[in-house]
């Protein structure tokens, strides 16, 4: 299979089951709506070493927020229930609280699973905190230097997917991160997903565990392009690059959507030679995404 002449390897991407919530951010501006969605995001890029797997998922209007103000939605994941409950409250105290005119609601009112996360962070005020309903949502009313934090009194969460991929083969380093651009743009257009790691690429993709028994993953050793003196690169000679780029999603219908933008943005950029994904032959994660069938 073919792309615009770049070659799709016919394998498949593994992903693994995750718990992720949505958070709707608004300010006095999308500018600090933005600057408060940064902040909570921030070091959230794989729970192998993060706290959280995080990510702004998209901006919208104030036609789509409770309180009509500008907003940002993010997307924070962890494996379990109660790690993603202790992230939204240290995420959204320590960020999203501190940031000027922010305020923060749930993106999932409706999901079985419910934390009272507002309830928690509303001791902050003292005993002078209230609860109110504002917006047809119950909401706490924090009082701070600077005006009232509001913040939802609960906040949902789902079952979801983690680790959807694909890799880019490319010519050289800048036609690959050209792509991998290209990529991430795409994927920014589908709701219900993110891309975790430094402006959505993965310059350092891994393989599962490691010479070192304490490590849980290390450098993928085959796609290293300076390793091949040491026999080790398996990469084809034509290929100088290989940029990864890992896709969280609320269902396995957004990751495909988004595997299925992204790729297609990347096969239009010179350069590019061949589209791949990481799997660990199903050792990893249950969820699996042939990438020929992603692309039908």
């Amino acid at each position: 299979m073919e792309i615009n002449g770049v070659e799709i390897e016919d394998t498949f991407a593994e992903g693994f089951p995750i718990k992720m919530a949505r958070v709707q951010i608004t300010a006095i501006t999308e500018r600090w709506a933005l600057e408060a969605a940064r902040e909570a995001t921030g070091f959230g890029t794989s729970v192998i070493g993060c706290s959280a797997e995080a990510g702004i998922e998209c901006i919208v209007g104030g036609e789509e927020t409770p309180d009509g103000r500008p907003g940002v939605n993010i997307l924070i994941c962890n494996m379990g229930y109660k790690n993603l409950e202790n992230s939204l409250l240290f995420r959204l105290g320590q960020c999203v609280l501190t940031a000027p005119t922010a305020a923060a609601f749930s993106g999932m009112p409706d999901a079985e699973k419910q934390f009272d996360t507002g309830k928690k962070l509303s001791f902050f005020g003292d005993g002078y905190q209230k609860q109110v309903e504002l917006f047809g949502r119950s909401v706490w009313k924090i009082p701070l230097m600077s005006g009232d934090f509001i913040v939802e009194q609960n906040f949902g969460a789902v079952d979801a997917i983690a680790g959807g991929n694909f890799l880019i083969f490319a010519q050289n380093q800048a036609a690959g991160l050209l792509a991998a651009e290209a990529a991430v743009n795409a994927i920014g257009k589908i709701k219900g997903t993110i891309t975790p790691f430094p402006g959505g690429i993965v310059a350092s993709g891994s393989k599962v565990g490691s010479k070192y028994k304490f490590l849980k993953a290390s450098t993928n050793t085959a796609f290293c392009t300076s390793l091949r003196e040491d026999g080790v690169c398996t990469l084809a000679e034509e290929v100088s690059a290989v940029f990864e780029i890992v896709i969280n999603g609320v269902s396995k219908e957004a990751i495909s959507a988004a595997m299925k933008a992204g790729i297609n943005a990347a096969c239009h950029v010179p350069g590019v030679l061949k589209i791949s994904a990481a799997n660990y032959e199903g050792k990893l994660g249950t969820h699996q995404f042939p990438l020929r069938v992603v692309l039908e």
